[in-house]
């Protein structure tokens, strides 16, 4: 079966930066800035994506293109390729399908509360919600989590996680060049175009309230981005800023391998794989830190910043942007801009972390692309309900810790041991330069092979030490969540193991 091709090279770069941006871009990454020192953040954030994102991406886009070549789309394939001779290999990727497929399981629900928001915002419905309790109320309401004069249950959130689903399924069936590209060609620019146009009406904000003059912009601009060096002593802000590179860059998934692997040995990895980092990156630092931050100070000043940015990024995406959009003029307009960028980001997102599992059906069992999406649309639609209708029991939490942290790093450290020392440095240099239309430095040889590994040991080996055995003995879990926990976990460790079985079949088959 001949594998599909990416249309241009632009459409792998927007497509690589449709996965990268998404929601932490906007809502995660203020928040982890406000609650770690401002402007000092920065320094842990950039060293972290000098020594850490921007390697891991060099080496999941060479790995990719590599395994590309020999047929594989998913990380078990491509381990495979990169290390012949060693038959468990391949298991260690079954961590780049599960990761993704796990994230998808919540993401996807998450990311239709933004298409009903947007819906929201047009038609008035929380416009009656105008204080942080009412909008909070009524968000609760629309998650099912409580009955109220907003919402009396589930229907609203299942309608608008049905029609989310049903798009993203479409766009996964119409393949790599008519599908995922198409989407990104056109999600990109609009995502981009709608906020720059947010970020504008944000930083022509003036003092809304006179007798209130320090509640301006600049002061705003000025808590998330004055730095407050004495929090660098912590590691907390270290662990922080390393984890939010991983979250923005979307490196440790899986994702990426997937991706180049419909590169021909031809196609570029140094420059795209920049370009479409610093495509995330202006998103991130330049959008994500002049929106949500600074408008919300304007209007709730340095108090209720504190209290808003402690409350996380669900609160100020679905609770605090709604209320400032209702204080400014034509704020209904600007509002739908905002939930159908962060949509945009999120289906750009979604979209991608269905394809390794995808690939690996296809390539490894040789089943057509239509019948491939249909097996992942049925299975993942069933494993997407325990988030929906057990959201208030620590579910999401829990799906979110183990596939979209845990697995981050432990897929990320196995893959750059396996790039820089089994695969070996040397030839791994000349391959990230076949085809490379500029040259890397080459201090980032000592960093790949060194640096990068050493780094992802010690965030793992000193969240082992300090947290492992009580997240694993689920010590931290409230006895009421206990059972939905559990049961969360029993559904993970089905799930991987199935996907491992699978992974020996496909060998088996192989062999014969």
């Amino acid at each position: 079966m001949k594998r599909e091709r990416w249309g241009t090279r632009l459409g792998i770069i927007l497509a690589v930066a449709g996965s990268a941006v998404g929601l932490g871009n906007f809502l995660r990454f203020p928040v982890q800035a406000a609650q770690n020192g401002g402007g000092a953040f920065m320094i842990p954030y950039f060293i972290s994506l000098i020594l850490l994102g921007i390697p891991l991406m060099w080496i999941e886009w060479t790995a990719g293109r590599f395994g590309g070549g020999f047929g594989h789309g998913s990380a078990p394939g491509i381990f495979h390729s990169m290390w012949e001779k060693n038959r468990f290999i391949k298991y260690f990727g079954v961590i780049g399908i599960f990761g993704p497929t796990v994230i998808f399981m919540y993401y996807t629900y998450i990311e239709s509360w933004l298409l009903g928001y947007a819906f929201f915002s047009l038609t008035g419905r929380y416009a009656g919600a105008d204080t942080q309790q009412a909008m909070q109320s009524f968000l609760s309401g629309y998650q099912g989590l409580e009955s109220n004069e907003f919402f009396s249950g589930l229907g609203w959130a299942y309608t608008f996680f049905l029609i989310t689903f049903i798009i993203n399924i479409t766009v996964i069936y119409r393949g790599i060049r008519g599908g995922i590209e198409k989407l990104c060609n056109f999600a990109m620019p609009v995502l981009f175009l709608f906020g720059i146009i947010i970020a504008v009406r944000v930083l022509t904000l003036g003092t809304p309230d006179p007798a209130k003059p320090d509640w301006n912009l600049l002061n705003g601009l000025g808590f998330l981005w004055n730095p407050d060096f004495a929090v660098l002593k912590n590691a907390k802000v270290w662990f922080a800023a390393a984890g939010q590179i991983f979250f923005t860059l979307s490196v440790g998934i899986g994702v990426i391998l997937t991706y180049a692997s419909y590169l021909d040995k031809r196609n570029d990895v140094v420059l795209s794989g920049l370009t479409s980092g610093a495509t995330n990156e202006f998103a991130e630092v330049i959008l994500g830190g002049s929106i949500v931050i600074p408008a919300a100070f304007v209007f709730f000043g340095p108090e209720g910043i504190v209290n808003i940015a402690r409350g996380g990024a669900f609160n100020l995406g679905f609770v605090t942007m709604p209320l400032v959009f209702q204080k400014i003029p034509i704020g209904a307009l600007f509002a739908f801009l905002w939930f159908i960028l962060l949509f945009l980001a999120g289906i750009t997102s979604s979209v991608s972390l269905a394809q390794p599992a995808v690939a690996f059906l296809e390539d490894e069992f040789d089943i057509d692309k239509k019948s491939a999406v249909t097996i992942f649309g049925i299975i993942t639609f069933l494993l997407c309900q325990p988030a929906i209708f057990f959201l208030g029991k620590g579910v999401l939490d829990e799906l979110d810790f183990w596939g979209g942290t845990f697995c981050l790093v432990l897929f990320a450290t196995v893959e750059s041991i396996l790039f820089s020392w089994i695969f070996g440095i040397d030839k791994a240099w000349k391959e990230i330069h076949s085809g490379a239309d500029i040259a890397i430095p080459k201090f980032y040889k000592f960093i790949i092979k060194y640096i990068t590994p050493t780094f992802l040991l010690f965030i793992l080996g000193f969240w082992l030490y300090q947290e492992g055995l009580p997240a694993i003995l689920m010590k931290n879990v409230v006895v009421e969540n206990y059972h939905a926990v559990l049961y969360t976990r029993i559904n993970m460790v089905t799930l991987f193991v199935i996907v491992a079985i699978l992974v020996r079949q496909a060998w088996r088959k192989k062999a014969q």
